[in-house]
């Protein structure tokens, strides 16, 4: 059983333990075990979770469990911890997870699929166990699980351990009778298991003394446990003394367990109430030497090892009474605690958790080389809790720590308070500026100035102000007086939806714009580890190609993708190789677009690029809808309620492959709505190459649709906009599409658009449209190019292409011009294809051939 996901069963050491054996719940869960999930919910202390162990160690299957904490709300910590319980029993599997973000987007969720796809094994039965489910509220885990428990894994089984009814939507299995349950009255002790617990305990209570337990605990598991110990440790001769177990759980626990202990074990599990990491290793170390993990393994029940895990579980019952015993701690011996958490977490990647316990011991030096290891542009609700750090911390620091001003500020750019940034790195440069150089000061003064440069970069689209090269340049000055040296992540520049980042259409804005990326490069790689190297040649050769000047966009985009390399650009490099894309398909030069994905495909292996797998995704679809292969697409880009995790400079081009994908299958009205519904959302950012190509697409969508005054109207709109910098790309890039507007304009002369400029168009969009045949064709399966045989139909290669012009949606008059055949042929070859199929009509075609796999 090598090889799999998650390897058979893990042994799982005894120990000091005592597993009652309850035959009746072990065949309840092995029956309620058949179906894809299973809820056991009960209150705290009815043995749920010994109840699934008990059962797990001695079921054939492979088992994952995950023990939940309240930290695991932050989704990040979550995705570690659930890496972490992977790589216990399949290194190979956590390593591919490692590589992926926690997938809290459509997309992200389906290259978890993949992974999981891949390693799960065709058969033998696999066991997720989700314990204390109860204490996740998060909206993004909580979908991620639910997902994930209801995906199609024949041979996988969910097992939610909760307080209450998880917070999933099951409705759908429980209505197919797929959802087991396991309920607190299958729980409860009979009164014969009670005695066999006791007899397990070696405790031989009278007849009255069972009947009155039973009565108190009401089967309760961990009210029978208190109890056997009063038993055990009462006098010779002694009874049992009835008390009211529920409301007096913490006596019980003072009395039988923390009085008998010695005082260095109260205060060690005191201080394990403080962290959430009880890994043996730490807790060693808390220890100081002592055996007090020996000590507490001797308590019972109430703590055990997990194997699965590699750490110890206290019961949630035990850790709220030792939580509540904080106050006998002194500030020194909880900080102490804190700093040793602390630094294994930064050891073992727990980077949120170690940042917490940092901040509680005031150790921000520390706290701030954690940050500095994190990617540049984070997430904004882990942006939001790190600027509260840094809020709460004490102003010393930043006088103390030359990084933490620079961070700050760098925080409030991912949440887009840039005037605020601006204020605050102003104020500081002035007041660094009086002091006395030092190498604290230095370093300092040249990531504010960085900072107030790249805040000038950011906001120059509505600034239109692009002299901001001068701050990088003060930056570089003050970074050679202060060595320091930039890696990635942190190095790698991340792009927005285009490259030409102009709000204004007015003649030359790109360049001015251009402009100032070119002195930028001059400064930033020097000081950033190759940052922004090939931005600027990428932006002249976005410019050449939406000119329509191939020849010219082709050899400076090559130029930039060789700089973006040499820096370990990723997101430059990969901008680059999808306009060489996007001109090599309008070549129809389909042997250098399947040299272009090799290259993209390569990128996927760049662990340092962060967004590899978004923008691979992206690049992709385009393509894929482009050619009208919209099956291809990542199944997140077909989805209208899912967004990409990227920053919201960056949604204009997501935005535009998903309205793409619709306008290719024909939805037309679906497609509208894509670009209608993000029309005033981040407008700032709302680029005028980004409103050329929307505008195009919504013009053919509303014409498609029968739209014909309005699709003039937007057509007329675009027109405007792409005038002054003669841009003509996006207008030939529609194809078919574009030249039945076109042609429609030019009959209809109610536009104002000049007729020479509606002419050009229709050439350069009918030109395109046979390219963009050519290379449909040559992604078809060959035994579609070669001419169709299948189940006794064969089609010749001549009928085979016009049968794809068909199910394109292609009028005769759009298959002929394409085919160079003429319009009486191509009807007498469509005539053909219906008798060879035996269809009556267009539509009948389309639907025999799709069942045949003819298209």
């Amino acid at each position: 059983m090598s090889e799999r996901l998650f390897h058979s069963n893990v042994s799982i050491a005894s120990g000091n333990h005592i597993y009652l054996e309850r035959p009746q719940i072990d065949r309840l869960l092995e029956k309620a075990a058949q179906n894809p999930v299973v809820i056991v919910c009960a209150g705290a202390g009815y043995g749920k979770t010994h109840s699934v162990y008990s059962f797990v160690r001695k079921y054939d299957a492979a088992i994952c469990w995950i023990q939940f904490s309240e930290r695991d709300n932050i989704s990040e910590r979550f995705w570690e911890n659930f890496v972490t319980a992977v790589s216990v029993i399949n290194k190979k599997a956590a390593v591919k997870l490692a590589r992926i973000d926690f997938p809290e987007t459509e997309r992200q969720f389906e290259r978890y699929l993949e992974i999981a796809r891949a390693d799960t094994p065709p058969a033998g039965r696999c066991v997720f166990v989700y314990d204390d489910f109860h204490l996740i509220n998060n909206k993004a885990v909580l979908r991620f699980i639910e997902c994930s428990i209801t995906a199609s894994f024949p041979t996988i089984t969910s097992i939610l351990i909760a307080r209450n009814e998880p917070a999933v939507n099951l409705v759908k299995l429980e209505s197919k009778g797929l959802l087991g349950r396991i309920t607190e009255e299958d729980l409860r002790f009979s009164r014969e298991e009670l005695v066999e617990y006791f007899r397990l305990q070696n405790i031989r209570p009278s007849p009255q003394t069972v009947s009155s337990v039973y009565h108190d605990t009401e089967g309760w598991a961990f009210a029978i446990h208190l109890a056997g110990l009063s038993l055990k440790n009462a006098p010779t001769g002694a009874g049992y003394v009835p008390q009211a177990m529920r409301s007096n759980i913490f006596k019980l626990i003072e009395s039988e367990i923390m009085s008998v202990i010695s005082e260095d074990l109260r205060k060690f599990l005191i201080r394990l109430s403080l962290i959430a990491h009880l890994v043996p290793d730490l807790l060693r170390e808390i220890a100081a030497g002592r055996p007090l993990v020996e000590e507490m393994e001797q308590i019972g029940s109430f703590i055990r090892f997990d194997a699965y895990l590699n750490a110890y579980q206290i019961h949630h019952l035990f850790l709220d009474y030792l939580s509540g015993k904080q106050h006998e701690l002194s500030d020194e011996e909880k900080r102490e605690v804190y700093q040793k958490a602390a630094s294994w977490c930064a050891q073992n990647n727990h980077k949120l958790d170690a940042i917490n316990y940092y901040e509680k011991v005031g150790d921000y030096e520390r706290l701030i080389d954690v940050v500095r290891t994190m990617p540049s542009m984070l997430q904004n609700h882990i942006a939001r809790m790190l600027l509260e750090i840094l809020e709460r911390a004490p102003e010393e620091i930043y006088d103390r720590i030359a990084v933490a001003q620079v961070i700050r500020t760098g925080l409030y750019f991912t949440l887009e308070m840039f005037e605020k940034a601006e204020e605050e790195l102003v104020k500081v440069i002035a007041r660094l500026e009086t002091l006395p150089p030092s190498p604290v000061v230095n370093q300092t003064l040249a990531g504010c100035c960085y900072n107030l440069g790249f805040l000038g970069l950011t906001t120059s689209p509505f600034t239109r102000n692009y002299n901001y090269a001068h701050y990088f340049e003060r930056s570089k000055h003050y970074f050679t007086l202060s060595p320091f040296e930039m890696k990635p992540p942190i190095s790698v520049f991340p792009l927005s939806s285009y490259i030409c980042r102009v709000n204004s259409e007015e003649k030359e804005e790109m360049e001015k714009c251009i402009e100032g990326f070119a002195a930028t490069v001059s400064y930033v790689p020097a000081i950033m580890g190759g940052c922004t190297m090939g931005l600027d040649d990428l932006a002249r050769g976005e410019l050449a190609f939406f000119r329509g000047d191939l020849s010219a966009a082709e050899q400076i985009t090559l130029k930039a993708l060789e700089s973006a390399r040499k820096g370990d650009q990723y997101e430059i490099a990969n901008r680059a190789l999808f306009y060489l894309l996007r001109l090599n398909l309008a070549r129809g030069n389909y042997k250098n677009i399947q040299d272009i994905f090799e290259q993209l495909e390569a990128q996927l292996s760049e662990q340092y690029y962060l967004n590899r797998f978004t923008y691979y995704d992206i690049v992709t679809g385009w393509y894929y809808s482009q050619i009208g292969q919209t099956c291809k697409l990542a199944p997140w880009l077909k989805n209208d309620f899912e967004e990409s995790d990227l920053n919201s400079l960056a949604h204009g081009l997501e935005l535009l492959v998903r309205a793409k994908y619709h306008c290719a299958e024909r939805r037309y009205p679906t497609a509208l709505a894509v670009l209608e519904s993000r029309e005033d959302r981040n407008s700032r950012w709302a680029f005028v190459l980004g409103k050329i190509e929307k505008k195009t697409l919504e013009s053919v969508c509303r014409y498609q649709n029968r739209d014909r005054e309005g699709a003039f109207a937007v057509l007329e709109t675009a027109y405007n906009l792409a005038l002054p910098n003669a841009l003509f790309m996006p207008f030939t890039e529609m194809g078919k599409y574009m030249r039945t507007l076109t042609d429609a304009a030019i009959k209809d002369k109610a536009t104002a658009i000049p007729r020479e400029w509606l002419e050009t168009v229709r050439r350069n969009a009918s030109g395109y449209a046979k390219k963009l045949f050519a290379v449909a064709e040559q992604e078809r399966p060959s035994f579609l190019q070669e001419g169709t045989s299948n189940q006794g139909v064969n089609l010749s290669p001549r009928e085979s292409e016009v049968l794809m012009g068909l199910y394109q949606g292609m009028t005769r008059e759009e298959i002929a011009g394409i085919s160079s055949l003429s319009t009486n042929t191509v009807k007498s070859v469509i005539r053909s294809i219906y008798n060879k199929l035996g269809a009556v009509n267009k539509a009948d075609a389309i639907r025999i051939a799709v069942s045949l796999g003819l298209v």
